[in-house]
């Protein structure tokens, strides 16, 4: 059990390792090219950091295990409202963005609902599924640029927390970041759901379950980490909508990619209970979001309690 362990911390390390790099190299070669810091951050950026979860997803499905590649993303959105929001909000209260409510949290609860009813009518998720996501996400994002740079000229990946270079070294090193950026995600990805395939049978659980407790907190650290240390600092104004936007990319990109590049069959449970689990998650937010514009300290432990009692239901 040490080995299979062992190999799924060598490989989440390595995954993060390599979002890290990709998103450095490719950013400071865009900016170069003299592309807006708002579209480096809503298209690059957002690519790079997703870029594990995408590579995982990829790689369970491939290897036939489609339970792994839902669960992942399901419970990754769930780890984010219920585990991320709920630690961030126990730590500090949370200020609620206009956005979040009028465009974050609509995008996020529709992108649940379409998935949920496509699955419910036909729970193969193929080529056309992937196009229909991929639309819509090109279209968000489109929304979203055109709707930013009318509004303010501040940049977002200063509003995201995103630290990415000015353009500044040389292009080789940049090169250099992005060549090993991809092999490190390639290779954290195929250590790190092998390990988690080889730990769910050691343990004579699901892939179901590692997909959602195992794989899906282990995808989420870098938004875990990252909210704790802007709530220590009390910088959490734009949390709620970049954990929704986080979302959003997790249905939309990574399930849209991996249906085209091969068909993912959804078992039952995961639609009857991890789906609705999620869209239940993402509908409870609304009123907290709603309730003087701050999430508090009490809506932060009623998240967490959730969490918990969620995780503990899918393991028993």
């Amino acid at each position: 059990m040490f080995s299979q362990v062992a190999i799924l911390i060598a490989g989440l390390i390595i995954l993060i390792l390599g979002g890290e790099l990709l998103v450095r190299g490719s950013s400071s070669i865009a900016l170069k090219a003299k592309i807006s810091p708002l579209v480096v951050g809503l298209t690059i950026v957002a690519f790079g950091t997703s870029a594990p979860e995408l590579l995982i997803s990829v790689k369970a499905a491939l290897a036939g295990s489609p339970d792994m590649t839902m669960g992942n993303v399901v419970g990754s959105n769930i780890c984010n409202l219920a585990l991320v929001l709920g630690l961030t909000a126990l730590i500090g209260p949370i200020n609620v963005n206009a956005n979040s409510i009028k465009i974050d949290w609509p995008v996020a609860i529709g992108s649940s609902l379409l998935l949920y009813f496509i699955l419910k009518w036909n729970p193969l998720l193929n080529v056309w599924t992937g196009i229909l996501f991929l639309t819509i996400l090109i279209s968000y994002t489109l929304f979203i640029i055109m709707k930013s740079r009318r509004e303010t000229k501040a940049q977002i990946l200063e509003d995201a927390n995103f630290d990415i270079p000015k353009g500044s070294g040389n292009v080789f090193r940049d090169v250099s970041f992005i060549l090993i950026g991809c092999v490190g995600l390639y290779y954290g990805s195929d250590w790190f759901v092998g390990g988690a395939r080889d730990l769910a049978m050691l343990l004579g659980v699901s892939e179901r379950v590692i997909g959602i407790t195992v794989l899906a907190l282990g995808t989420s650290l870098p938004e875990l980490v990252t909210a704790i240390v802007a709530a220590v600092k009390g910088e959490t104004d734009l949390a709620v909508g970049n954990l929704m936007g986080s979302n959003i990319f997790n249905i939309l990109s990574i399930l849209g990619i991996t249906s085209i590049i091969t068909p993912i069959a959804v078992g039952a449970e995961i639609i009857r209970y991890d789906l609705m689990a999620m869209i239940l998650v993402t509908i409870i937010i609304l009123p907290m979001m709603l309730y003087k514009r701050v999430i508090g300290r009490i809506s932060g432990g009623i998240l967490l309690l959730l969490y918990v009692y969620y995780t503990y239901s899918v393991i028993t």
